[in-house]
């Protein structure tokens, strides 16, 4: 479906064109049935604003718009530092904004930005972005990180989550880890779940018996923390621990050293995403290496491939990006091996 016009919008709310301009622009001089008809029709047609909707047909806006699930941390100000580069380099303007997980939230960021923006490149984990199209017109370009999109207007930037986690596993294999745990992301978490099953591939590959031992975590350190308390207080503490993100391993080391727990010597720990602050604490925090910076970097160079060249959304030339992460031995698995 191409995008509404004005005029479908009147003629869906059965008014004029002139009361649906006066409703979009925000005026008072409309009844209130007349405003409830038009936003019925508008959200049904699923129109973006004139304005906007020009750009977007002649002369372009130049601006990308960017939805992440949040824009605080270490992990997404590295998306969207690779973005922002990205950007400048194509002569483009960014505009930013976070879902928090709240599909409310998601849907009027998008409202928001729709009528102001070329296309958009999209990080929802917890939701499926398909649902993108019950809000914008079928031929409005997305990029989706890390995420499933399956149409012909969209493109998918793709993180083997299962493969990198069954590396994690593998490695605590190596170093003479015995005994495994997991500090997981929220079930909700389209990656969480991912690097959750390459935890159980690699369980059940290199700890033959051993039983799943999983906190349930929501990727702050917090949550790392609250996952040593619930390992201690149920007995003997796993040897190697397998943290879902990086924030979680941090906050996993600083209450194991908080408890007299030596971290390689008694537990290992690896986390997920190679934020920056992995390498400076103590000891430095192995991890699995995804590399967010070129993730954003490649992914707006995509969207912008597909506003350029109309054919590069063809399905030939659009088969999407798939990073593959990287172990990263530091010393918070540098374990010597007990025969």
């Amino acid at each position: 479906m191409k995008g509404a016009t004005l005029k479908d919008v009147a003629r869906e709310a059965l008014v004029s064109v002139a009361s649906v301009s006066r409703v979009i622009n925000g005026l008072d001089n409309v009844t209130d049935d007349v405003r409830s008809r038009v936003l019925s029709a508008a959200s049904k047609l699923k129109y973006i604003p004139h304005g906007g909707a020009r750009s977007l047909a002649t002369s372009r806006s130049n601006t990308i718009g960017v939805l992440l699930p949040d824009i605080y941390g270490e992990f997404f100000s590295e998306i969207i530092r690779g973005i922002d580069q990205s950007a400048r380099e194509c002569g483009l303007h960014i505009m930013v904004s976070g879902s928090h997980g709240d599909l409310d939230e998601t849907v009027g960021a998008i409202r928001s930005m729709a009528g102001r923006v070329d296309g958009m490149l999209v990080m929802l984990p917890f939701a499926s972005p398909n649902s993108l199209r019950e809000i914008l017109p079928s031929d409005f370009p997305i990029v989706a990180i890390s995420s499933q999109l399956n149409d012909d207007n969209g493109g998918v930037i793709s993180i083997d989550n299962c493969g990198g986690a069954l590396k994690a596993v593998r490695h605590l294999h190596d170093v003479g880890c015995k005994r495994i745990a997991h500090i997981s992301g929220p079930k909700s978490n389209f990656e969480a779940n991912e690097r959750e099953n390459g935890f159980l591939k690699g369980l059940e590959a290199c700890f033959v018996g051993q039983d799943p031992l999983i906190f349930e975590g929501d990727f702050t350190e917090e949550a790392g923390r609250a996952a040593i308390d619930i390992f201690l207080k149920n007995g003997t503490p796993p040897d190697g621990i397998f943290a879902a993100n990086d924030m979680m391993a941090v906050g996993a080391l600083t209450r194991l050293q908080e408890v007299g727990i030596k971290v390689p010597d008694d537990v290992a720990i690896i986390g997920f995403d190679d934020i920056p602050i992995t390498r400076f604490t103590n000891p430095p925090i192995s991890t699995i290496r995804v590399g967010m910076f070129e993730v954003g970097k490649r992914g707006l160079n995509y969207l912008y491939s597909m506003l350029e060249d109309k054919e590069f959304q063809s399905a030939d030339k659009r088969s999407g990006i798939v990073f593959l992460p990287e172990l990263i031995i530091r010393t918070s698995t540098q374990k010597i091996r007990k025969m």
